[in-house]
């Protein structure tokens, strides 16, 4: 029976967990993808936005308005490629969490690499548009790149020992 160094099976918790992760966002970015070609439809469009301005909350930050606004300015047929967009993102996800719940050592970087690519993206939107949510995001992201790039040079070091 092959024994596992102890470092292999503390990284396999962490790899689980992100990929886990992973699998969350691509639910998430499928039931996006599904409500967006819902709203592609004029009729459902229009019904959601006279459910939203009808809807009796106290709105104290306009909230609510602003998603009004945002939908109306989009129109529903934007909501076809805010779809395809999302369903492009949440099969790269699928493959990253895949990839890392098997311990793929090509989807750690390819995870890297993607997370990485973002990592501009959300500097500049948490820098200008500040929310706790993107600050989080930004954070949360930082910390896997750098575990995934540790996990990663640390296989390849015991694999060198081992050859």
């Amino acid at each position: 029976m092959k024994q596992t160094p102890k470092h292999e099976s503390r990284h396999s918790v962490g790899l689980r967990v992100i990929a886990i992760y992973e699998v969350v966002k691509t639910v998430g970015l499928i039931l996006v993808a599904i409500a967006a070609f819902h709203l592609n439809r004029t009729q459902n469009f229009e019904h959601l936005v006279h459910w939203l301005e009808h809807l009796s909350l106290a709105d104290s930050n306009g909230l609510r308005w602003k998603l009004v606004n945002l939908l109306e300015d989009m129109g529903p047929s934007k909501f076809v490629a805010v779809g395809i967009v999302a369903l492009a993102y949440a099969a790269i996800f699928a493959v990253e969490g895949i990839g890392l719940w098997l311990r793929k050592s090509w989807a750690e970087w390819f995870t890297v690499i993607t997370t990485g690519s973002l990592i501009p993206l959300e500097i500049y939107e948490t820098l200008h548009h500040f929310g706790w949510l993107k600050l989080a995001t930004l954070v949360g992201n930082v910390v896997i790149i750098i575990y995934l790039v540790h996990v990663a040079l640390q296989s390849r070091k015991s694999n060198a020992h081992t050859s």
